[in-house]
C-alpha cells in the first residue's frame, strides 16, 4: 500500500510536482504583470526623450536669442553667406515667420494650448521618432511663448526676437525652425502609419 502511494502519490504531491516541473510557464497574471513591467520603462525611457529633445531646443533658442540681444540690436546686419544670408535682429509680434503680427494673443494662447497637448501626450508615447518630433514642437513652443510672456511690450503681448535672414525670405529664429522640423517629422511619421505609441497601421 506504502509503495502504491509512493508511485501514484498524493493529489498535492502531484500539484506541486507540476508547479515544480514546468517553472517556465508563467501564469497568465504573471505575465501579464512582467509584459506590463517591460512596457512602463519603455515608455518612461521615450518620454525622457521628448523632455530632453525639447529642453535642449529651448535652450539653444534662448541663448542665441539672449545673445542677439546683447550684440545684434539696433546695430548694422551681419553678412553670413553673402546676400544669401544674414544675421539682423527684429522684433516680431505676430507668429512664426512674422505672419499674423495682430493676433499676438491669439498666437500666444495657442502656443500654451500645444505645450498642454504635448505633456498631455506624452504619457502614451511608446515611439522614439514621435518623441523627438514633439520634444521639436515643444520647445519650439516653448521658446516662442517665453518671448511672448516676458518681451515687451507686455505679458501675453511680447514680441519674439528674430535674426536668420535668409535672401527674399521672412526673418526667423531657432525655435521657428525647431517648430518646422518638427512638423515635417510628424508629416513623414503619419505617412508610414506610424503612431505615436508606437503601433504601425497601414492605409
Amino acid at each position: 500500500m506504502a509503495e502504491a502511494e509512493r508511485v501514484i502519490g498524493t493529489p498535492d504531491n502531484n500539484d506541486e510536482a507540476d508547479d515544480a516541473a514546468a517553472p517556465a510557464e508563467a501564469r497568465p497574471d504573471e505575465r501579464s504583470s512582467d509584459e506590463g513591467a517591460e512596457e512602463r520603462p519603455r515608455g518612461g525611457r521615450r518620454v525622457v526623450a521628448l523632455f530632453t529633445v525639447a529642453i535642449v531646443a529651448y535652450l539653444i533658442d534662448l541663448g542665441t536669442k539672449l545673445l542677439v540681444v546683447a550684440r545684434l540690436e539696433h546695430q548694422p546686419p551681419i553678412p553670413v553667406i553673402g546676400d544669401l544670408l544674414t544675421f539682423t535682429a527684429v522684433r516680431n509680434p505676430g507668429a512664426a515667420f512674422g505672419f499674423g503680427g495682430a493676433f499676438t494673443i491669439i498666437f500666444t494662447i495657442i502656443a500654451a494650448i500645444v505645450v498642454v497637448v504635448i505633456a498631455r501626450l506624452a504619457r502614451k508615447l511608446y515611439s522614439l521618432p514621435w518623441a523627438i518630433a514633439l520634444g521639436l514642437l515643444l520647445g519650439g513652443a516653448l521658446g516662442n511663448l517665453t518671448d511672448r510672456i516676458f518681451r515687451a511690450p507686455g505679458f501675453l503681448q511680447g514680441a519674439v526676437v528674430d535674426f536668420i535672414a535668409p535672401a527674399h525670405f521672412a526673418v526667423f529664429n531657432l525655435a521657428d525652425s525647431a517648430i518646422v522640423c518638427g512638423g515635417f517629422l510628424i508629416v513623414i511619421l503619419s505617412f508610414r502609419g506610424l503612431d505615436p505609441d508606437g503601433t504601425v497601421h497601414k492605409n
